[in-house]
């Protein structure tokens, strides 16, 4: 087991939650990965956070997406923690070169998109252009609300993969 496993898993609840919370937004995920402590490896790790991420209700999921800002914004919707706000402009760092017509686009864009659905893009923004995000946004305007949800929580449980392991390499 990892020095940083070993270390969130001796925690204490109130500072696990803090840190789970960092990694998605959504308390009920956050309240039942500390009920699932100790986690032997990063791989139980992982399959326990994504199973419980998709046996939550689309409210949890709303919850969550509350925790990340808008595609080119720096602040979300709910009170996030200073780290979780290091790694949402780190996953957004393709959208920090973009021209003025894309950021306008994108702006736009993502208006329209919280109108139709109710919440903000969510994305997977890690690795991808300004170019990219604004692409895969005007595609997914297009689907039903339904289908939309359930492409919203993938992403999200990409972006708390990727969090998850971003805990856990920071030097404790």
């Amino acid at each position: 087991m990892s020095v940083a496993l070993k270390w969130l898993n001796d925690i204490s609840p109130d500072d696990a939650r803090k840190e789970l919370l960092k990694c998605c937004g959504s308390r009920r995920w956050a309240e039942q990965m500390l009920a699932a402590r100790p986690f032997q490896d990063i791989a139980e790790l992982q399959d326990t956070a994504l199973s419980i991420w998709q046996s939550l209700t689309p409210a949890d999921w709303l919850q969550a997406f509350q925790s990340h800002p808008k595609i080119g914004e720096q602040k979300a919707a709910a009170v996030v923690s200073e780290q979780a706000q290091q790694w949402s402009g780190q996953e957004q760092a393709g959208v920090q070169s973009a021209t003025d017509v894309t950021l306008d686009s994108l702006a736009q864009l993502n208006r329209e998109y919280e109108a139709k659905f109710g919440y903000i893009y969510i994305v997977c923004a890690s690795g991808k252009s300004s170019d990219e995000l604004l692409e895969i946004l005007k595609e997914r305007i297009k689907n039903d609300p339904s289908e939309e949800l359930v492409i919203a929580a993938r992403e999200q449980a990409k972006i708390t993969a990727l969090r998850l392991n971003k805990l856990l390499s920071v030097p404790i």
